[in-house]
Protein backbone atom coordinates (compact mmCIF):
# COMPACT_ATOMS: atom_id res chain seq x y z
CA UNK A 1 0.00 0.00 0.00
CA UNK A 2 3.23 2.68 1.12
CA UNK A 3 4.35 2.01 -3.01
CA UNK A 4 1.02 2.44 -4.11
CA UNK A 5 0.28 6.00 -2.40
CA UNK A 6 4.12 6.51 -3.24
CA UNK A 7 3.30 6.11 -7.19
CA UNK A 8 0.00 8.18 -6.85
CA UNK A 9 1.87 10.91 -4.86
CA UNK A 10 4.60 10.92 -7.48
CA UNK A 11 2.34 11.43 -10.18
CA UNK A 12 0.33 13.96 -9.11
CA UNK A 13 3.10 16.26 -7.22
CA UNK A 14 6.62 17.76 -8.42
CA UNK A 15 9.32 15.95 -6.89
CA UNK A 16 10.99 17.63 -3.59
CA UNK A 17 7.64 19.37 -2.46
CA UNK A 18 6.87 19.45 0.84
CA UNK A 19 3.13 18.28 1.12
CA UNK A 20 0.59 19.03 4.04
CA UNK A 21 -1.27 15.41 5.35
CA UNK A 22 -3.50 14.24 6.82
CA UNK A 23 -3.73 11.05 8.52
CA UNK A 24 -7.63 10.07 9.25
CA UNK A 25 -7.44 7.24 11.53
CA UNK A 26 -3.73 7.13 12.08
CA UNK A 27 -3.56 4.33 14.25
CA UNK A 28 -0.07 3.46 15.56
CA UNK A 29 1.35 6.00 12.92
CA UNK A 30 2.76 3.93 10.15
CA UNK A 31 2.17 5.91 6.87
CA UNK A 32 2.16 9.18 9.31
CA UNK A 33 5.79 8.18 10.10
CA UNK A 34 6.70 7.32 7.06
CA UNK A 35 5.86 10.26 4.92
CA UNK A 36 7.02 12.95 7.82
CA UNK A 37 10.35 10.82 7.56
CA UNK A 38 10.21 11.55 3.59
CA UNK A 39 10.14 15.67 4.64
CA UNK A 40 6.23 15.95 4.17
CA UNK A 41 3.94 18.24 7.39
CA UNK A 42 1.90 15.26 8.45
CA UNK A 43 -1.25 15.56 11.13
CA UNK A 44 -2.64 12.58 12.57
CA UNK A 45 -5.77 12.39 13.84
CA UNK A 46 -6.85 9.41 16.12
CA UNK A 47 -9.55 9.26 19.01
CA UNK A 48 -7.93 5.42 20.68
CA UNK A 49 -5.93 6.45 23.10
CA UNK A 50 -3.77 3.43 23.16
CA UNK A 51 -2.54 3.84 19.59
CA UNK A 52 -1.98 7.52 20.33
CA UNK A 53 0.42 6.61 23.04
CA UNK A 54 2.16 4.08 20.71
CA UNK A 55 1.95 6.68 17.95
CA UNK A 56 3.96 9.15 20.48
CA UNK A 57 6.07 6.83 21.62
CA UNK A 58 7.70 6.28 18.10
CA UNK A 59 7.66 9.32 17.33
CA UNK A 60 9.51 10.50 20.27
CA UNK A 61 12.61 8.14 19.20
CA UNK A 62 12.69 9.98 15.81
CA UNK A 63 15.56 13.08 15.31
CA UNK A 64 14.39 16.43 16.05
CA UNK A 65 13.34 17.35 12.13
CA UNK A 66 10.82 14.63 11.98
CA UNK A 67 9.47 15.54 15.62
CA UNK A 68 8.93 18.76 14.20
CA UNK A 69 7.25 17.86 10.84
CA UNK A 70 4.54 15.96 12.81
CA UNK A 71 1.64 16.49 14.83
CA UNK A 72 -0.80 14.33 16.34
CA UNK A 73 -4.35 15.34 17.58
CA UNK A 74 -6.82 13.24 18.93
CA UNK A 75 -9.89 13.23 17.71
CA UNK A 76 -13.23 11.91 16.04
CA UNK A 77 -12.53 11.65 12.02
CA UNK A 78 -15.91 12.54 11.26
CA UNK A 79 -15.50 16.11 13.27
CA UNK A 80 -12.31 17.10 11.12
CA UNK A 81 -14.82 20.50 9.86
CA UNK A 82 -14.16 21.55 13.76
CA UNK A 83 -10.42 21.03 13.45
CA UNK A 84 -9.51 22.12 9.80
CA UNK A 85 -10.33 24.94 7.85
CA UNK A 86 -11.44 23.97 3.90
CA UNK A 87 -8.20 23.25 1.89
CA UNK A 88 -5.79 22.79 4.36
CA UNK A 89 -4.08 19.49 2.99
CA UNK A 90 -2.68 18.46 0.05
CA UNK A 91 -2.86 14.54 0.96
CA UNK A 92 -5.53 13.04 2.99
CA UNK A 93 -5.60 9.27 4.00
CA UNK A 94 -8.47 7.31 5.63
CA UNK A 95 -6.92 3.63 5.73
CA UNK A 96 -9.22 1.52 7.00
CA UNK A 97 -12.00 3.56 8.88
CA UNK A 98 -15.02 3.37 6.99
CA UNK A 99 -15.35 -0.59 7.89
CA UNK A 100 -16.10 0.61 11.77
CA UNK A 101 -18.67 2.83 10.32
CA UNK A 102 -21.88 2.08 9.45
CA UNK A 103 -22.81 5.31 7.48
CA UNK A 104 -19.36 6.90 6.44
CA UNK A 105 -20.49 9.39 3.92
CA UNK A 106 -20.75 12.22 6.83
CA UNK A 107 -16.98 11.31 7.08
CA UNK A 108 -16.18 11.32 3.54
CA UNK A 109 -17.57 14.49 2.41
CA UNK A 110 -15.82 16.04 5.29
CA UNK A 111 -12.29 14.64 4.00
CA UNK A 112 -13.26 16.16 0.47
CA UNK A 113 -13.87 19.60 2.15
CA UNK A 114 -10.56 19.96 3.57
CA UNK A 115 -8.55 18.89 0.66
CA UNK A 116 -6.97 21.31 -1.46
CA UNK A 117 -8.02 21.69 -5.17
CA UNK A 118 -6.05 19.05 -6.92
CA UNK A 119 -5.31 17.25 -3.80
CA UNK A 120 -5.52 13.27 -3.00
CA UNK A 121 -7.65 11.51 -1.16
CA UNK A 122 -6.71 7.82 -0.43
CA UNK A 123 -8.92 5.69 1.57
CA UNK A 124 -8.36 1.46 2.38
CA UNK A 125 -11.04 0.00 2.90
CA UNK A 126 -12.74 -4.19 3.30
CA UNK A 127 -13.82 -4.96 -0.30
CA UNK A 128 -17.24 -6.11 -0.24
CA UNK A 129 -17.10 -7.62 -3.70
CA UNK A 130 -14.93 -10.25 -2.25
CA UNK A 131 -16.05 -11.13 1.22
CA UNK A 132 -16.52 -15.31 0.11
CA UNK A 133 -12.46 -15.40 -0.87
CA UNK A 134 -10.94 -15.90 2.88
CA UNK A 135 -13.05 -17.97 4.24
CA UNK A 136 -13.47 -20.00 1.32
CA UNK A 137 -9.67 -20.31 0.86
CA UNK A 138 -10.00 -21.47 4.45
CA UNK A 139 -12.89 -24.13 3.77
CA UNK A 140 -15.57 -22.69 5.23
CA UNK A 141 -18.41 -23.15 2.92
CA UNK A 142 -21.40 -21.67 5.26
CA UNK A 143 -19.26 -18.50 5.66
CA UNK A 144 -18.39 -18.38 2.01
CA UNK A 145 -22.33 -18.68 0.85
CA UNK A 146 -23.16 -16.65 3.55
CA UNK A 147 -20.91 -13.89 2.28
CA UNK A 148 -22.10 -13.59 -0.92
CA UNK A 149 -24.84 -11.79 0.69
CA UNK A 150 -23.39 -9.76 2.93
CA UNK A 151 -21.32 -6.56 3.55
CA UNK A 152 -20.90 -7.14 7.23
CA UNK A 153 -18.46 -9.20 8.81
CA UNK A 154 -16.19 -10.00 12.09
CA UNK A 155 -12.53 -8.96 11.59
CA UNK A 156 -9.87 -11.56 13.60
CA UNK A 157 -8.26 -9.71 16.23
CA UNK A 158 -5.16 -7.51 15.63
CA UNK A 159 -3.40 -4.92 17.27
CA UNK A 160 -2.17 -3.37 13.92
CA UNK A 161 -1.82 -3.78 10.34
CA UNK A 162 0.45 -3.57 8.20
CA UNK A 163 -0.24 0.54 6.51
CA UNK A 164 -0.84 1.47 9.96
CA UNK A 165 -5.02 1.11 9.53
CA UNK A 166 -6.46 -0.50 13.10
CA UNK A 167 -8.04 -3.46 11.45
CA UNK A 168 -9.10 -6.31 12.84
CA UNK A 169 -10.28 -5.01 16.10
CA UNK A 170 -12.51 -8.25 16.63
CA UNK A 171 -15.90 -6.17 16.60
CA UNK A 172 -18.57 -5.92 13.70
CA UNK A 173 -17.12 -4.40 10.57
CA UNK A 174 -18.46 -3.57 7.17
CA UNK A 175 -17.12 -3.76 3.56
CA UNK A 176 -17.71 -1.56 0.70
CA UNK A 177 -18.41 -2.14 -2.86
CA UNK A 178 -16.21 -0.39 -5.37
CA UNK A 179 -19.47 0.71 -7.67
CA UNK A 180 -20.79 2.41 -4.51
CA UNK A 181 -17.95 4.24 -3.36
CA UNK A 182 -16.77 5.24 -6.76
CA UNK A 183 -20.54 7.33 -6.98
CA UNK A 184 -19.94 9.02 -3.36
CA UNK A 185 -16.33 9.83 -4.50
CA UNK A 186 -17.79 11.77 -7.59
CA UNK A 187 -20.40 12.80 -5.72
CA UNK A 188 -18.07 14.58 -3.19
CA UNK A 189 -16.27 16.62 -5.80
CA UNK A 190 -12.80 13.86 -5.85
CA UNK A 191 -13.46 11.28 -8.19
CA UNK A 192 -11.70 8.23 -8.51
CA UNK A 193 -8.36 8.41 -9.62
CA UNK A 194 -7.06 4.50 -9.42
CA UNK A 195 -7.50 2.29 -7.62
CA UNK A 196 -5.51 -1.45 -6.08
CA UNK A 197 -6.00 -4.49 -4.56
CA UNK A 198 -4.44 -4.68 -1.08
CA UNK A 199 -3.56 -8.48 0.09
CA UNK A 200 -4.55 -10.36 -2.86
CA UNK A 201 -2.54 -13.78 -1.84
CA UNK A 202 -1.74 -13.38 1.67
CA UNK A 203 -5.07 -12.73 3.26
CA UNK A 204 -5.45 -15.77 5.04
CA UNK A 205 -1.63 -15.80 6.44
CA UNK A 206 -2.29 -16.78 9.97
CA UNK A 207 -2.03 -13.47 12.34
CA UNK A 208 1.69 -12.95 14.14
CA UNK A 209 3.32 -15.18 11.17
CA UNK A 210 7.00 -14.24 10.99
CA UNK A 211 7.46 -12.99 7.84
CA UNK A 212 8.76 -15.60 5.35
CA UNK A 213 11.96 -15.51 3.34
CA UNK A 214 12.15 -13.82 -0.12
CA UNK A 215 9.82 -11.06 1.33
CA UNK A 216 10.41 -8.94 -1.43
CA UNK A 217 9.18 -11.25 -3.68
CA UNK A 218 6.54 -11.71 -2.07
CA UNK A 219 5.85 -7.68 -2.14
CA UNK A 220 6.68 -7.48 -5.65
CA UNK A 221 4.24 -10.24 -6.53
CA UNK A 222 1.36 -8.40 -4.45
CA UNK A 223 2.41 -5.04 -5.73
CA UNK A 224 1.83 -6.12 -9.44
CA UNK A 225 -1.17 -8.36 -8.50
CA UNK A 226 -2.77 -5.10 -6.69
CA UNK A 227 -2.29 -3.54 -10.02
CA UNK A 228 -3.43 -6.15 -12.36
CA UNK A 229 -6.83 -7.21 -13.60
CA UNK A 230 -8.53 -10.17 -12.41
CA UNK A 231 -6.32 -10.44 -9.38
CA UNK A 232 -7.07 -6.78 -7.51
CA UNK A 233 -10.77 -7.24 -8.19
CA UNK A 234 -10.53 -9.91 -5.51
CA UNK A 235 -8.45 -8.80 -3.19
CA UNK A 236 -8.89 -8.26 0.98
CA UNK A 237 -8.67 -4.70 0.83
CA UNK A 238 -9.07 -2.40 -1.96
CA UNK A 239 -6.72 1.08 -2.29
CA UNK A 240 -8.79 3.95 -3.81
CA UNK A 241 -7.12 7.55 -4.86
CA UNK A 242 -9.90 10.41 -5.47
CA UNK A 243 -8.72 13.61 -6.77
CA UNK A 244 -10.02 16.71 -6.12
CA UNK A 245 -11.63 18.41 -8.56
Amino acid sequence: MARQLDEQIAGRFPVGQRLRVLDVGMGRGTQALRLARLGHQVTGLEQDTAMIAAAREALSGEPEGIRERMRIIEGDGRETGAHFLPGSFDVVLCHGVLMYLQDPDALLAGLARVLAPGGLLSLLVRNGDALAMRPGLSGDWAGALAAFDSVSYLPRARTDSPGGMPARLGVDARADRRAALTDTLAGIGAPLHAWYGVRVFTDTTPDGAEPPDGLETLLAAEERAGKTDPYRGVAALLHLCGVRG
